[in-house]
């Protein structure tokens, strides 16, 4: 889902919270890819995006120390995904990825809604360290998990950088969004086939006169 600066310009699509992390950076995106969390306010409205706080929770803390350890372990979590698809070796990521997942996540905990229905909340007020860990902790979920890293992608669209879990039947999955990636790939395709066709032309041949 990408939008403009007032809404959100992020998807949440790759099959793990840590892929949709890394896709937040500008050579982890579409085609033309900014830095989406480029401060406090956007990281606060990532976490609630990304459902790792419930809407409306209130993180004072929240600073740009907090977005530059979000980035670290983006940065880390990208080598390492980068390295298992025949990538450069990504030296000290592994061990920054497990030490922020030695964290202890935020409790979540039922509570009753403003209709009278469970909701969820967290027991504590997150930190940034407990909030690191949840997404460290799908990284080493999906890093040892030998399914989950055979079905790692990476989108085959032009200038498409994105990382994605193919669960498609066949496991040929060939783009990060087949309405995204994948239609831009079509109408590039039918583009090209109709400036070859127009190409291909002979010269025009003048009807004989009375003919139509």
């Amino acid at each position: 889902m990408a939008a403009g600066r007032g809404a959100r310009m992020w998807r949440f699509d790759t099959g793990r919270i840590c892929l949709d992390l890394v896709t937040t950076e500008p050579a982890g995106g579409a085609p033309g890819g900014c830095e989406q969390l480029d401060g406090p306010e956007r990281l606060a409205r990532w976490l609630t995006d990304a459902r790792l706080v419930p809407p409306g929770t209130v993180l004072p803390a929240l600073d740009d120390t907090w977005v530059a350890r979000f980035h670290d372990l983006r940065s880390a979590v990208g080598r390492l995904m980068a390295a298992q698809l025949g990538g450069p070796a990504a030296d000290g990521a592994l061990e920054r990825v497990n030490l922020l997942a030695s964290g202890a996540p935020p409790g979540p905990r039922a509570v009753r809604g403003a209709d009278g229905g469970l909701v969820r909340a967290l027991s504590t007020a997150p930190d940034c360290a407990g909030l690191l860990s949840v997404v460290a902790r799908d990284a080493v979920d999906l890093l040892t998990d030998p399914a989950a890293r055979a079905a790692l992608r990476r989108c085959q669209g032009e200038d498409c950088h994105r990382l994605y879990l193919d669960t498609s039947r066949g496991g040929r999955r060939r783009w990060c969004s087949g309405e995204v990636c994948g239609n831009r790939a079509r109408v590039a395709r039918h583009r090209r086939r109709t400036m070859g066709a127009a190409g291909g032309r002979g010269p025009v041949k003048e009807m004989p006169p009375g003919v139509r």
